[in-house]
């Protein structure tokens, strides 16, 4: 699974393979957390403050608390051993960003889709971008505080997904939690391809 590249001396030095997963969803769904929580480097962040000129474009439904955004990408990386690493790319959640979603996806494994049951809506633009784009994708549902809960069969209906699609709840805010659900994408990555699912 991994590589050898040869330094200056000619001795062989081993690079784990490195694969590429984004984090998408909408507008304050958890993104810059999860990648926050799961990165074992310090995350690359593109967060602004909000401000009054964003008012017009910028629905903070459910969100009132939020007062920064993403504008370009959140970064992160994660070992899960000496010969894989998995690089995790945040997008950007609202419609003004998605010029960099192209460029963002090229050449990523797949995707974990964020939900906000008190945005669910918000889910439909990610969902639609890969399953037009055949990317394999995985619905994690982050259950805020103090949201109210739903069953899965019923976010399932209410996002119209495929039955083979992962539906899974998480917290964004806790790096076992997020692990699951990369998890969950990686098997379900593997059985698409028909190739066996790697042992938790």
């Amino acid at each position: 699974m991994d590589s050898v590249r040869y330094d200056r001396t000619g001795a062989g030095v081993r690079v784990p393979l490195a694969l590429k997963i984004l984090v998408a969803g909408g507008f304050g769904a958890g993104k810059t957390t999860l990648v926050s929580a799961l990165s074992e480097v310090r995350p690359l962040q593109t967060e602004e403050i909000l401000t009054g000129a964003g008012a017009d474009t910028d629905d903070l439904s459910g969100v009132e608390g939020k007062s920064t955004t993403t504008v370009a990408m959140d970064f992160g990386r994660i070992t899960i051993n000496d010969d894989l690493q998995l690089y995790l790319f945040g997008t950007p959640g609202q419609d003004r960003f998605w010029f960099l979603w192209d460029e963002l996806a090229f050449g990523a494994l797949g995707a974990v889709v964020l939900a906000d049951t008190r945005r669910l809506a918000d889910s439909f633009p990610s969902i639609d971008y890969f399953e037009q784009r055949g990317i394999p994708f995985v619905v994690g549902v982050n259950c805020f505080d103090g949201s109210r809960r739903f069953d899965l069969p019923t976010v399932r209906r209410a996002l119209d997904l495929d039955p083979e699609v992962p539906l899974v709840l998480c917290d964004a805010r806790d790096r076992q939690s997020g692990k699951l659900v990369l998890i969950s994408l990686v098997e379900h990555v593997a059985r698409q391809r028909g190739e066996p699912v790697p042992a938790a």
